[in-house]
């Protein structure tokens, strides 16, 4: 196997490297110069006639800044040559937008090119449980909740905790917000890149909806601007963001919401760059005090995601959403519908089991329970205790 890194270098630097890597993996003796990636691919492309290995070439999208006609050098040396090569080739990349657009839209080089894809997804509930079993036995559903809230089961983020073995809120909370935290400016990193020089309403936008102003109303009154274009790039071509309909609802309802759907940056947008002017002057010690302050309020919200993930991963529902009314009455925060057996369930999450109210519930249940008279409904409270 070769692995080749893009990096944000010269393209001759990048092909020494490449050359480096070949001589080493494959043992093969290389003649003449090649200082461009078309020469560099065209030689690999013909070694692997008699030759089979695999090439992964690791931040793809890269080549975009470095020689954006690197896609379509490599697309006449493909076409050509694929049939007789024996070559699995892996295309890995990190920036969302770019790597759709390399190989999604019609007018690119590599368009169709790809015979598989893997989006990586973060682990499941199960899984992440499994992880803090194996790593930290012992641990309460108040750590499972702030694990989750913090990685939302994403490998970098669980890799990082548990290499610092941060396992409860204050001690994930000590290893986020120190000085030098690789988490500090982790935003900034992931999605600089996506967005180039708009980077900076696309943050308002994200800063807005981290801290629950989620519908375009309400960002829009503030932000003074429109932003249905930049709504729709976050949720369509990046990936960052979902829009949210109460569950039944028309699908051309007016009534939405945003979500951030990484937990990371939900928190790093709610919390670090909201106070970005705090982290500036290393004041993280009152930052810390902030995340504290609002930390219930906040990862109650985060543990009504919790429970919908739970319940999708079980795979027992047709249908698992939110609902509402307007002017956000009758809220509920889960409704999981199984159309084979006429069931539906109505769920109120709360933090503490104490604070649920079933007679609530089914009050706000009412009109949703109207349209659906043939389904038997169940009413359920989950609280941290049920995680």
């Amino acid at each position: 196997m070769l692995y080749f890194f893009v990096a944000k270098k010269n393209e001759i630097l990048l092909c020494e490297e490449f050359l480096q890597e070949i001589r080493h993996k494959l043992q093969v003796e290389i003649f003449g110069e090649l200082k461009t990636f078309k020469s560099v691919f065209g030689y690999l492309m013909e070694l692997a006639k008699t030759k089979h290995f695999t090439l992964v070439i690791d931040e793809f999208q890269e080549f975009n800044t470095i020689n954006p006609s690197v896609y379509s050098d490599m697309q006449n040396i493909w076409d050509s040559q694929k049939g007789t090569a024996k070559i699995n080739l892996v295309l890995c990349g990190s920036v969302y937008s770019l790597m759709s657009r390399i190989f999604e839209h019609a007018k690119e080089p590599l368009f169709g090119r790809a015979t598989s894809r893997i989006h990586l997804k973060a682990f499941t509930i199960s899984t992440l449980k499994e992880i803090l079993a194996d790593y930290h036995p012992n641990y309460t559903n108040d750590d499972l909740l702030a694990f989750y809230l913090i990685t939302g089961g994403v490998a970098k983020y669980v890799e990082l905790l548990i290499e610092e073995q941060a396992f409860t809120f204050e001690s994930i909370l000590n290893v986020i917000l120190i000085e030098n935290s690789l988490f500090l400016d982790e935003g900034k990193n992931v999605l600089i890149d996506e967005f180039g020089k708009e980077y900076g309403n696309y943050f308002s936008i994200l800063s807005l909806i981290a801290s629950s102003k989620n519908s375009r109303v309400e960002i829009e009154s503030i932000m003074e601007m429109q932003t249905g274009g930049f709504l729709d790039r976050l949720e369509s071509e990046f990936n960052l963001i979902s829009k949210v309909k109460p569950i039944f609802a028309k699908p051309n309802s007016r009534s939405v919401k945003y979500h951030i759907n990484d937990n990371f940056l939900n928190f790093w947008f709610r919390f670090i760059y909201k106070h970005r002017s705090v982290v500036e002057i290393g004041n993280l010690s009152y930052l810390k005090e902030i995340v504290k302050r609002d930390y219930q309020t906040y990862s109650g919200r985060i543990l009504e995601k919790y429970f919908i993930k739970k319940m999708i991963e079980e795979g027992n529902f047709s249908a698992i959403g939110t609902y509402w009314e307007k002017s956000n009455q009758n809220e509920i925060d889960i409704v999981a519908v199984n159309d084979l057996e006429k069931s539906i369930i109505f769920g109120e999450v709360k933090r503490k089991k104490e604070n649920i109210s079933i007679a609530g519930l089914k009050d706000k249940s009412r009109n949703l329970e109207a349209q659906l008279k043939d389904y038997h409904s169940e009413f359920i409270g989950l609280s941290i205790e049920d995680m």
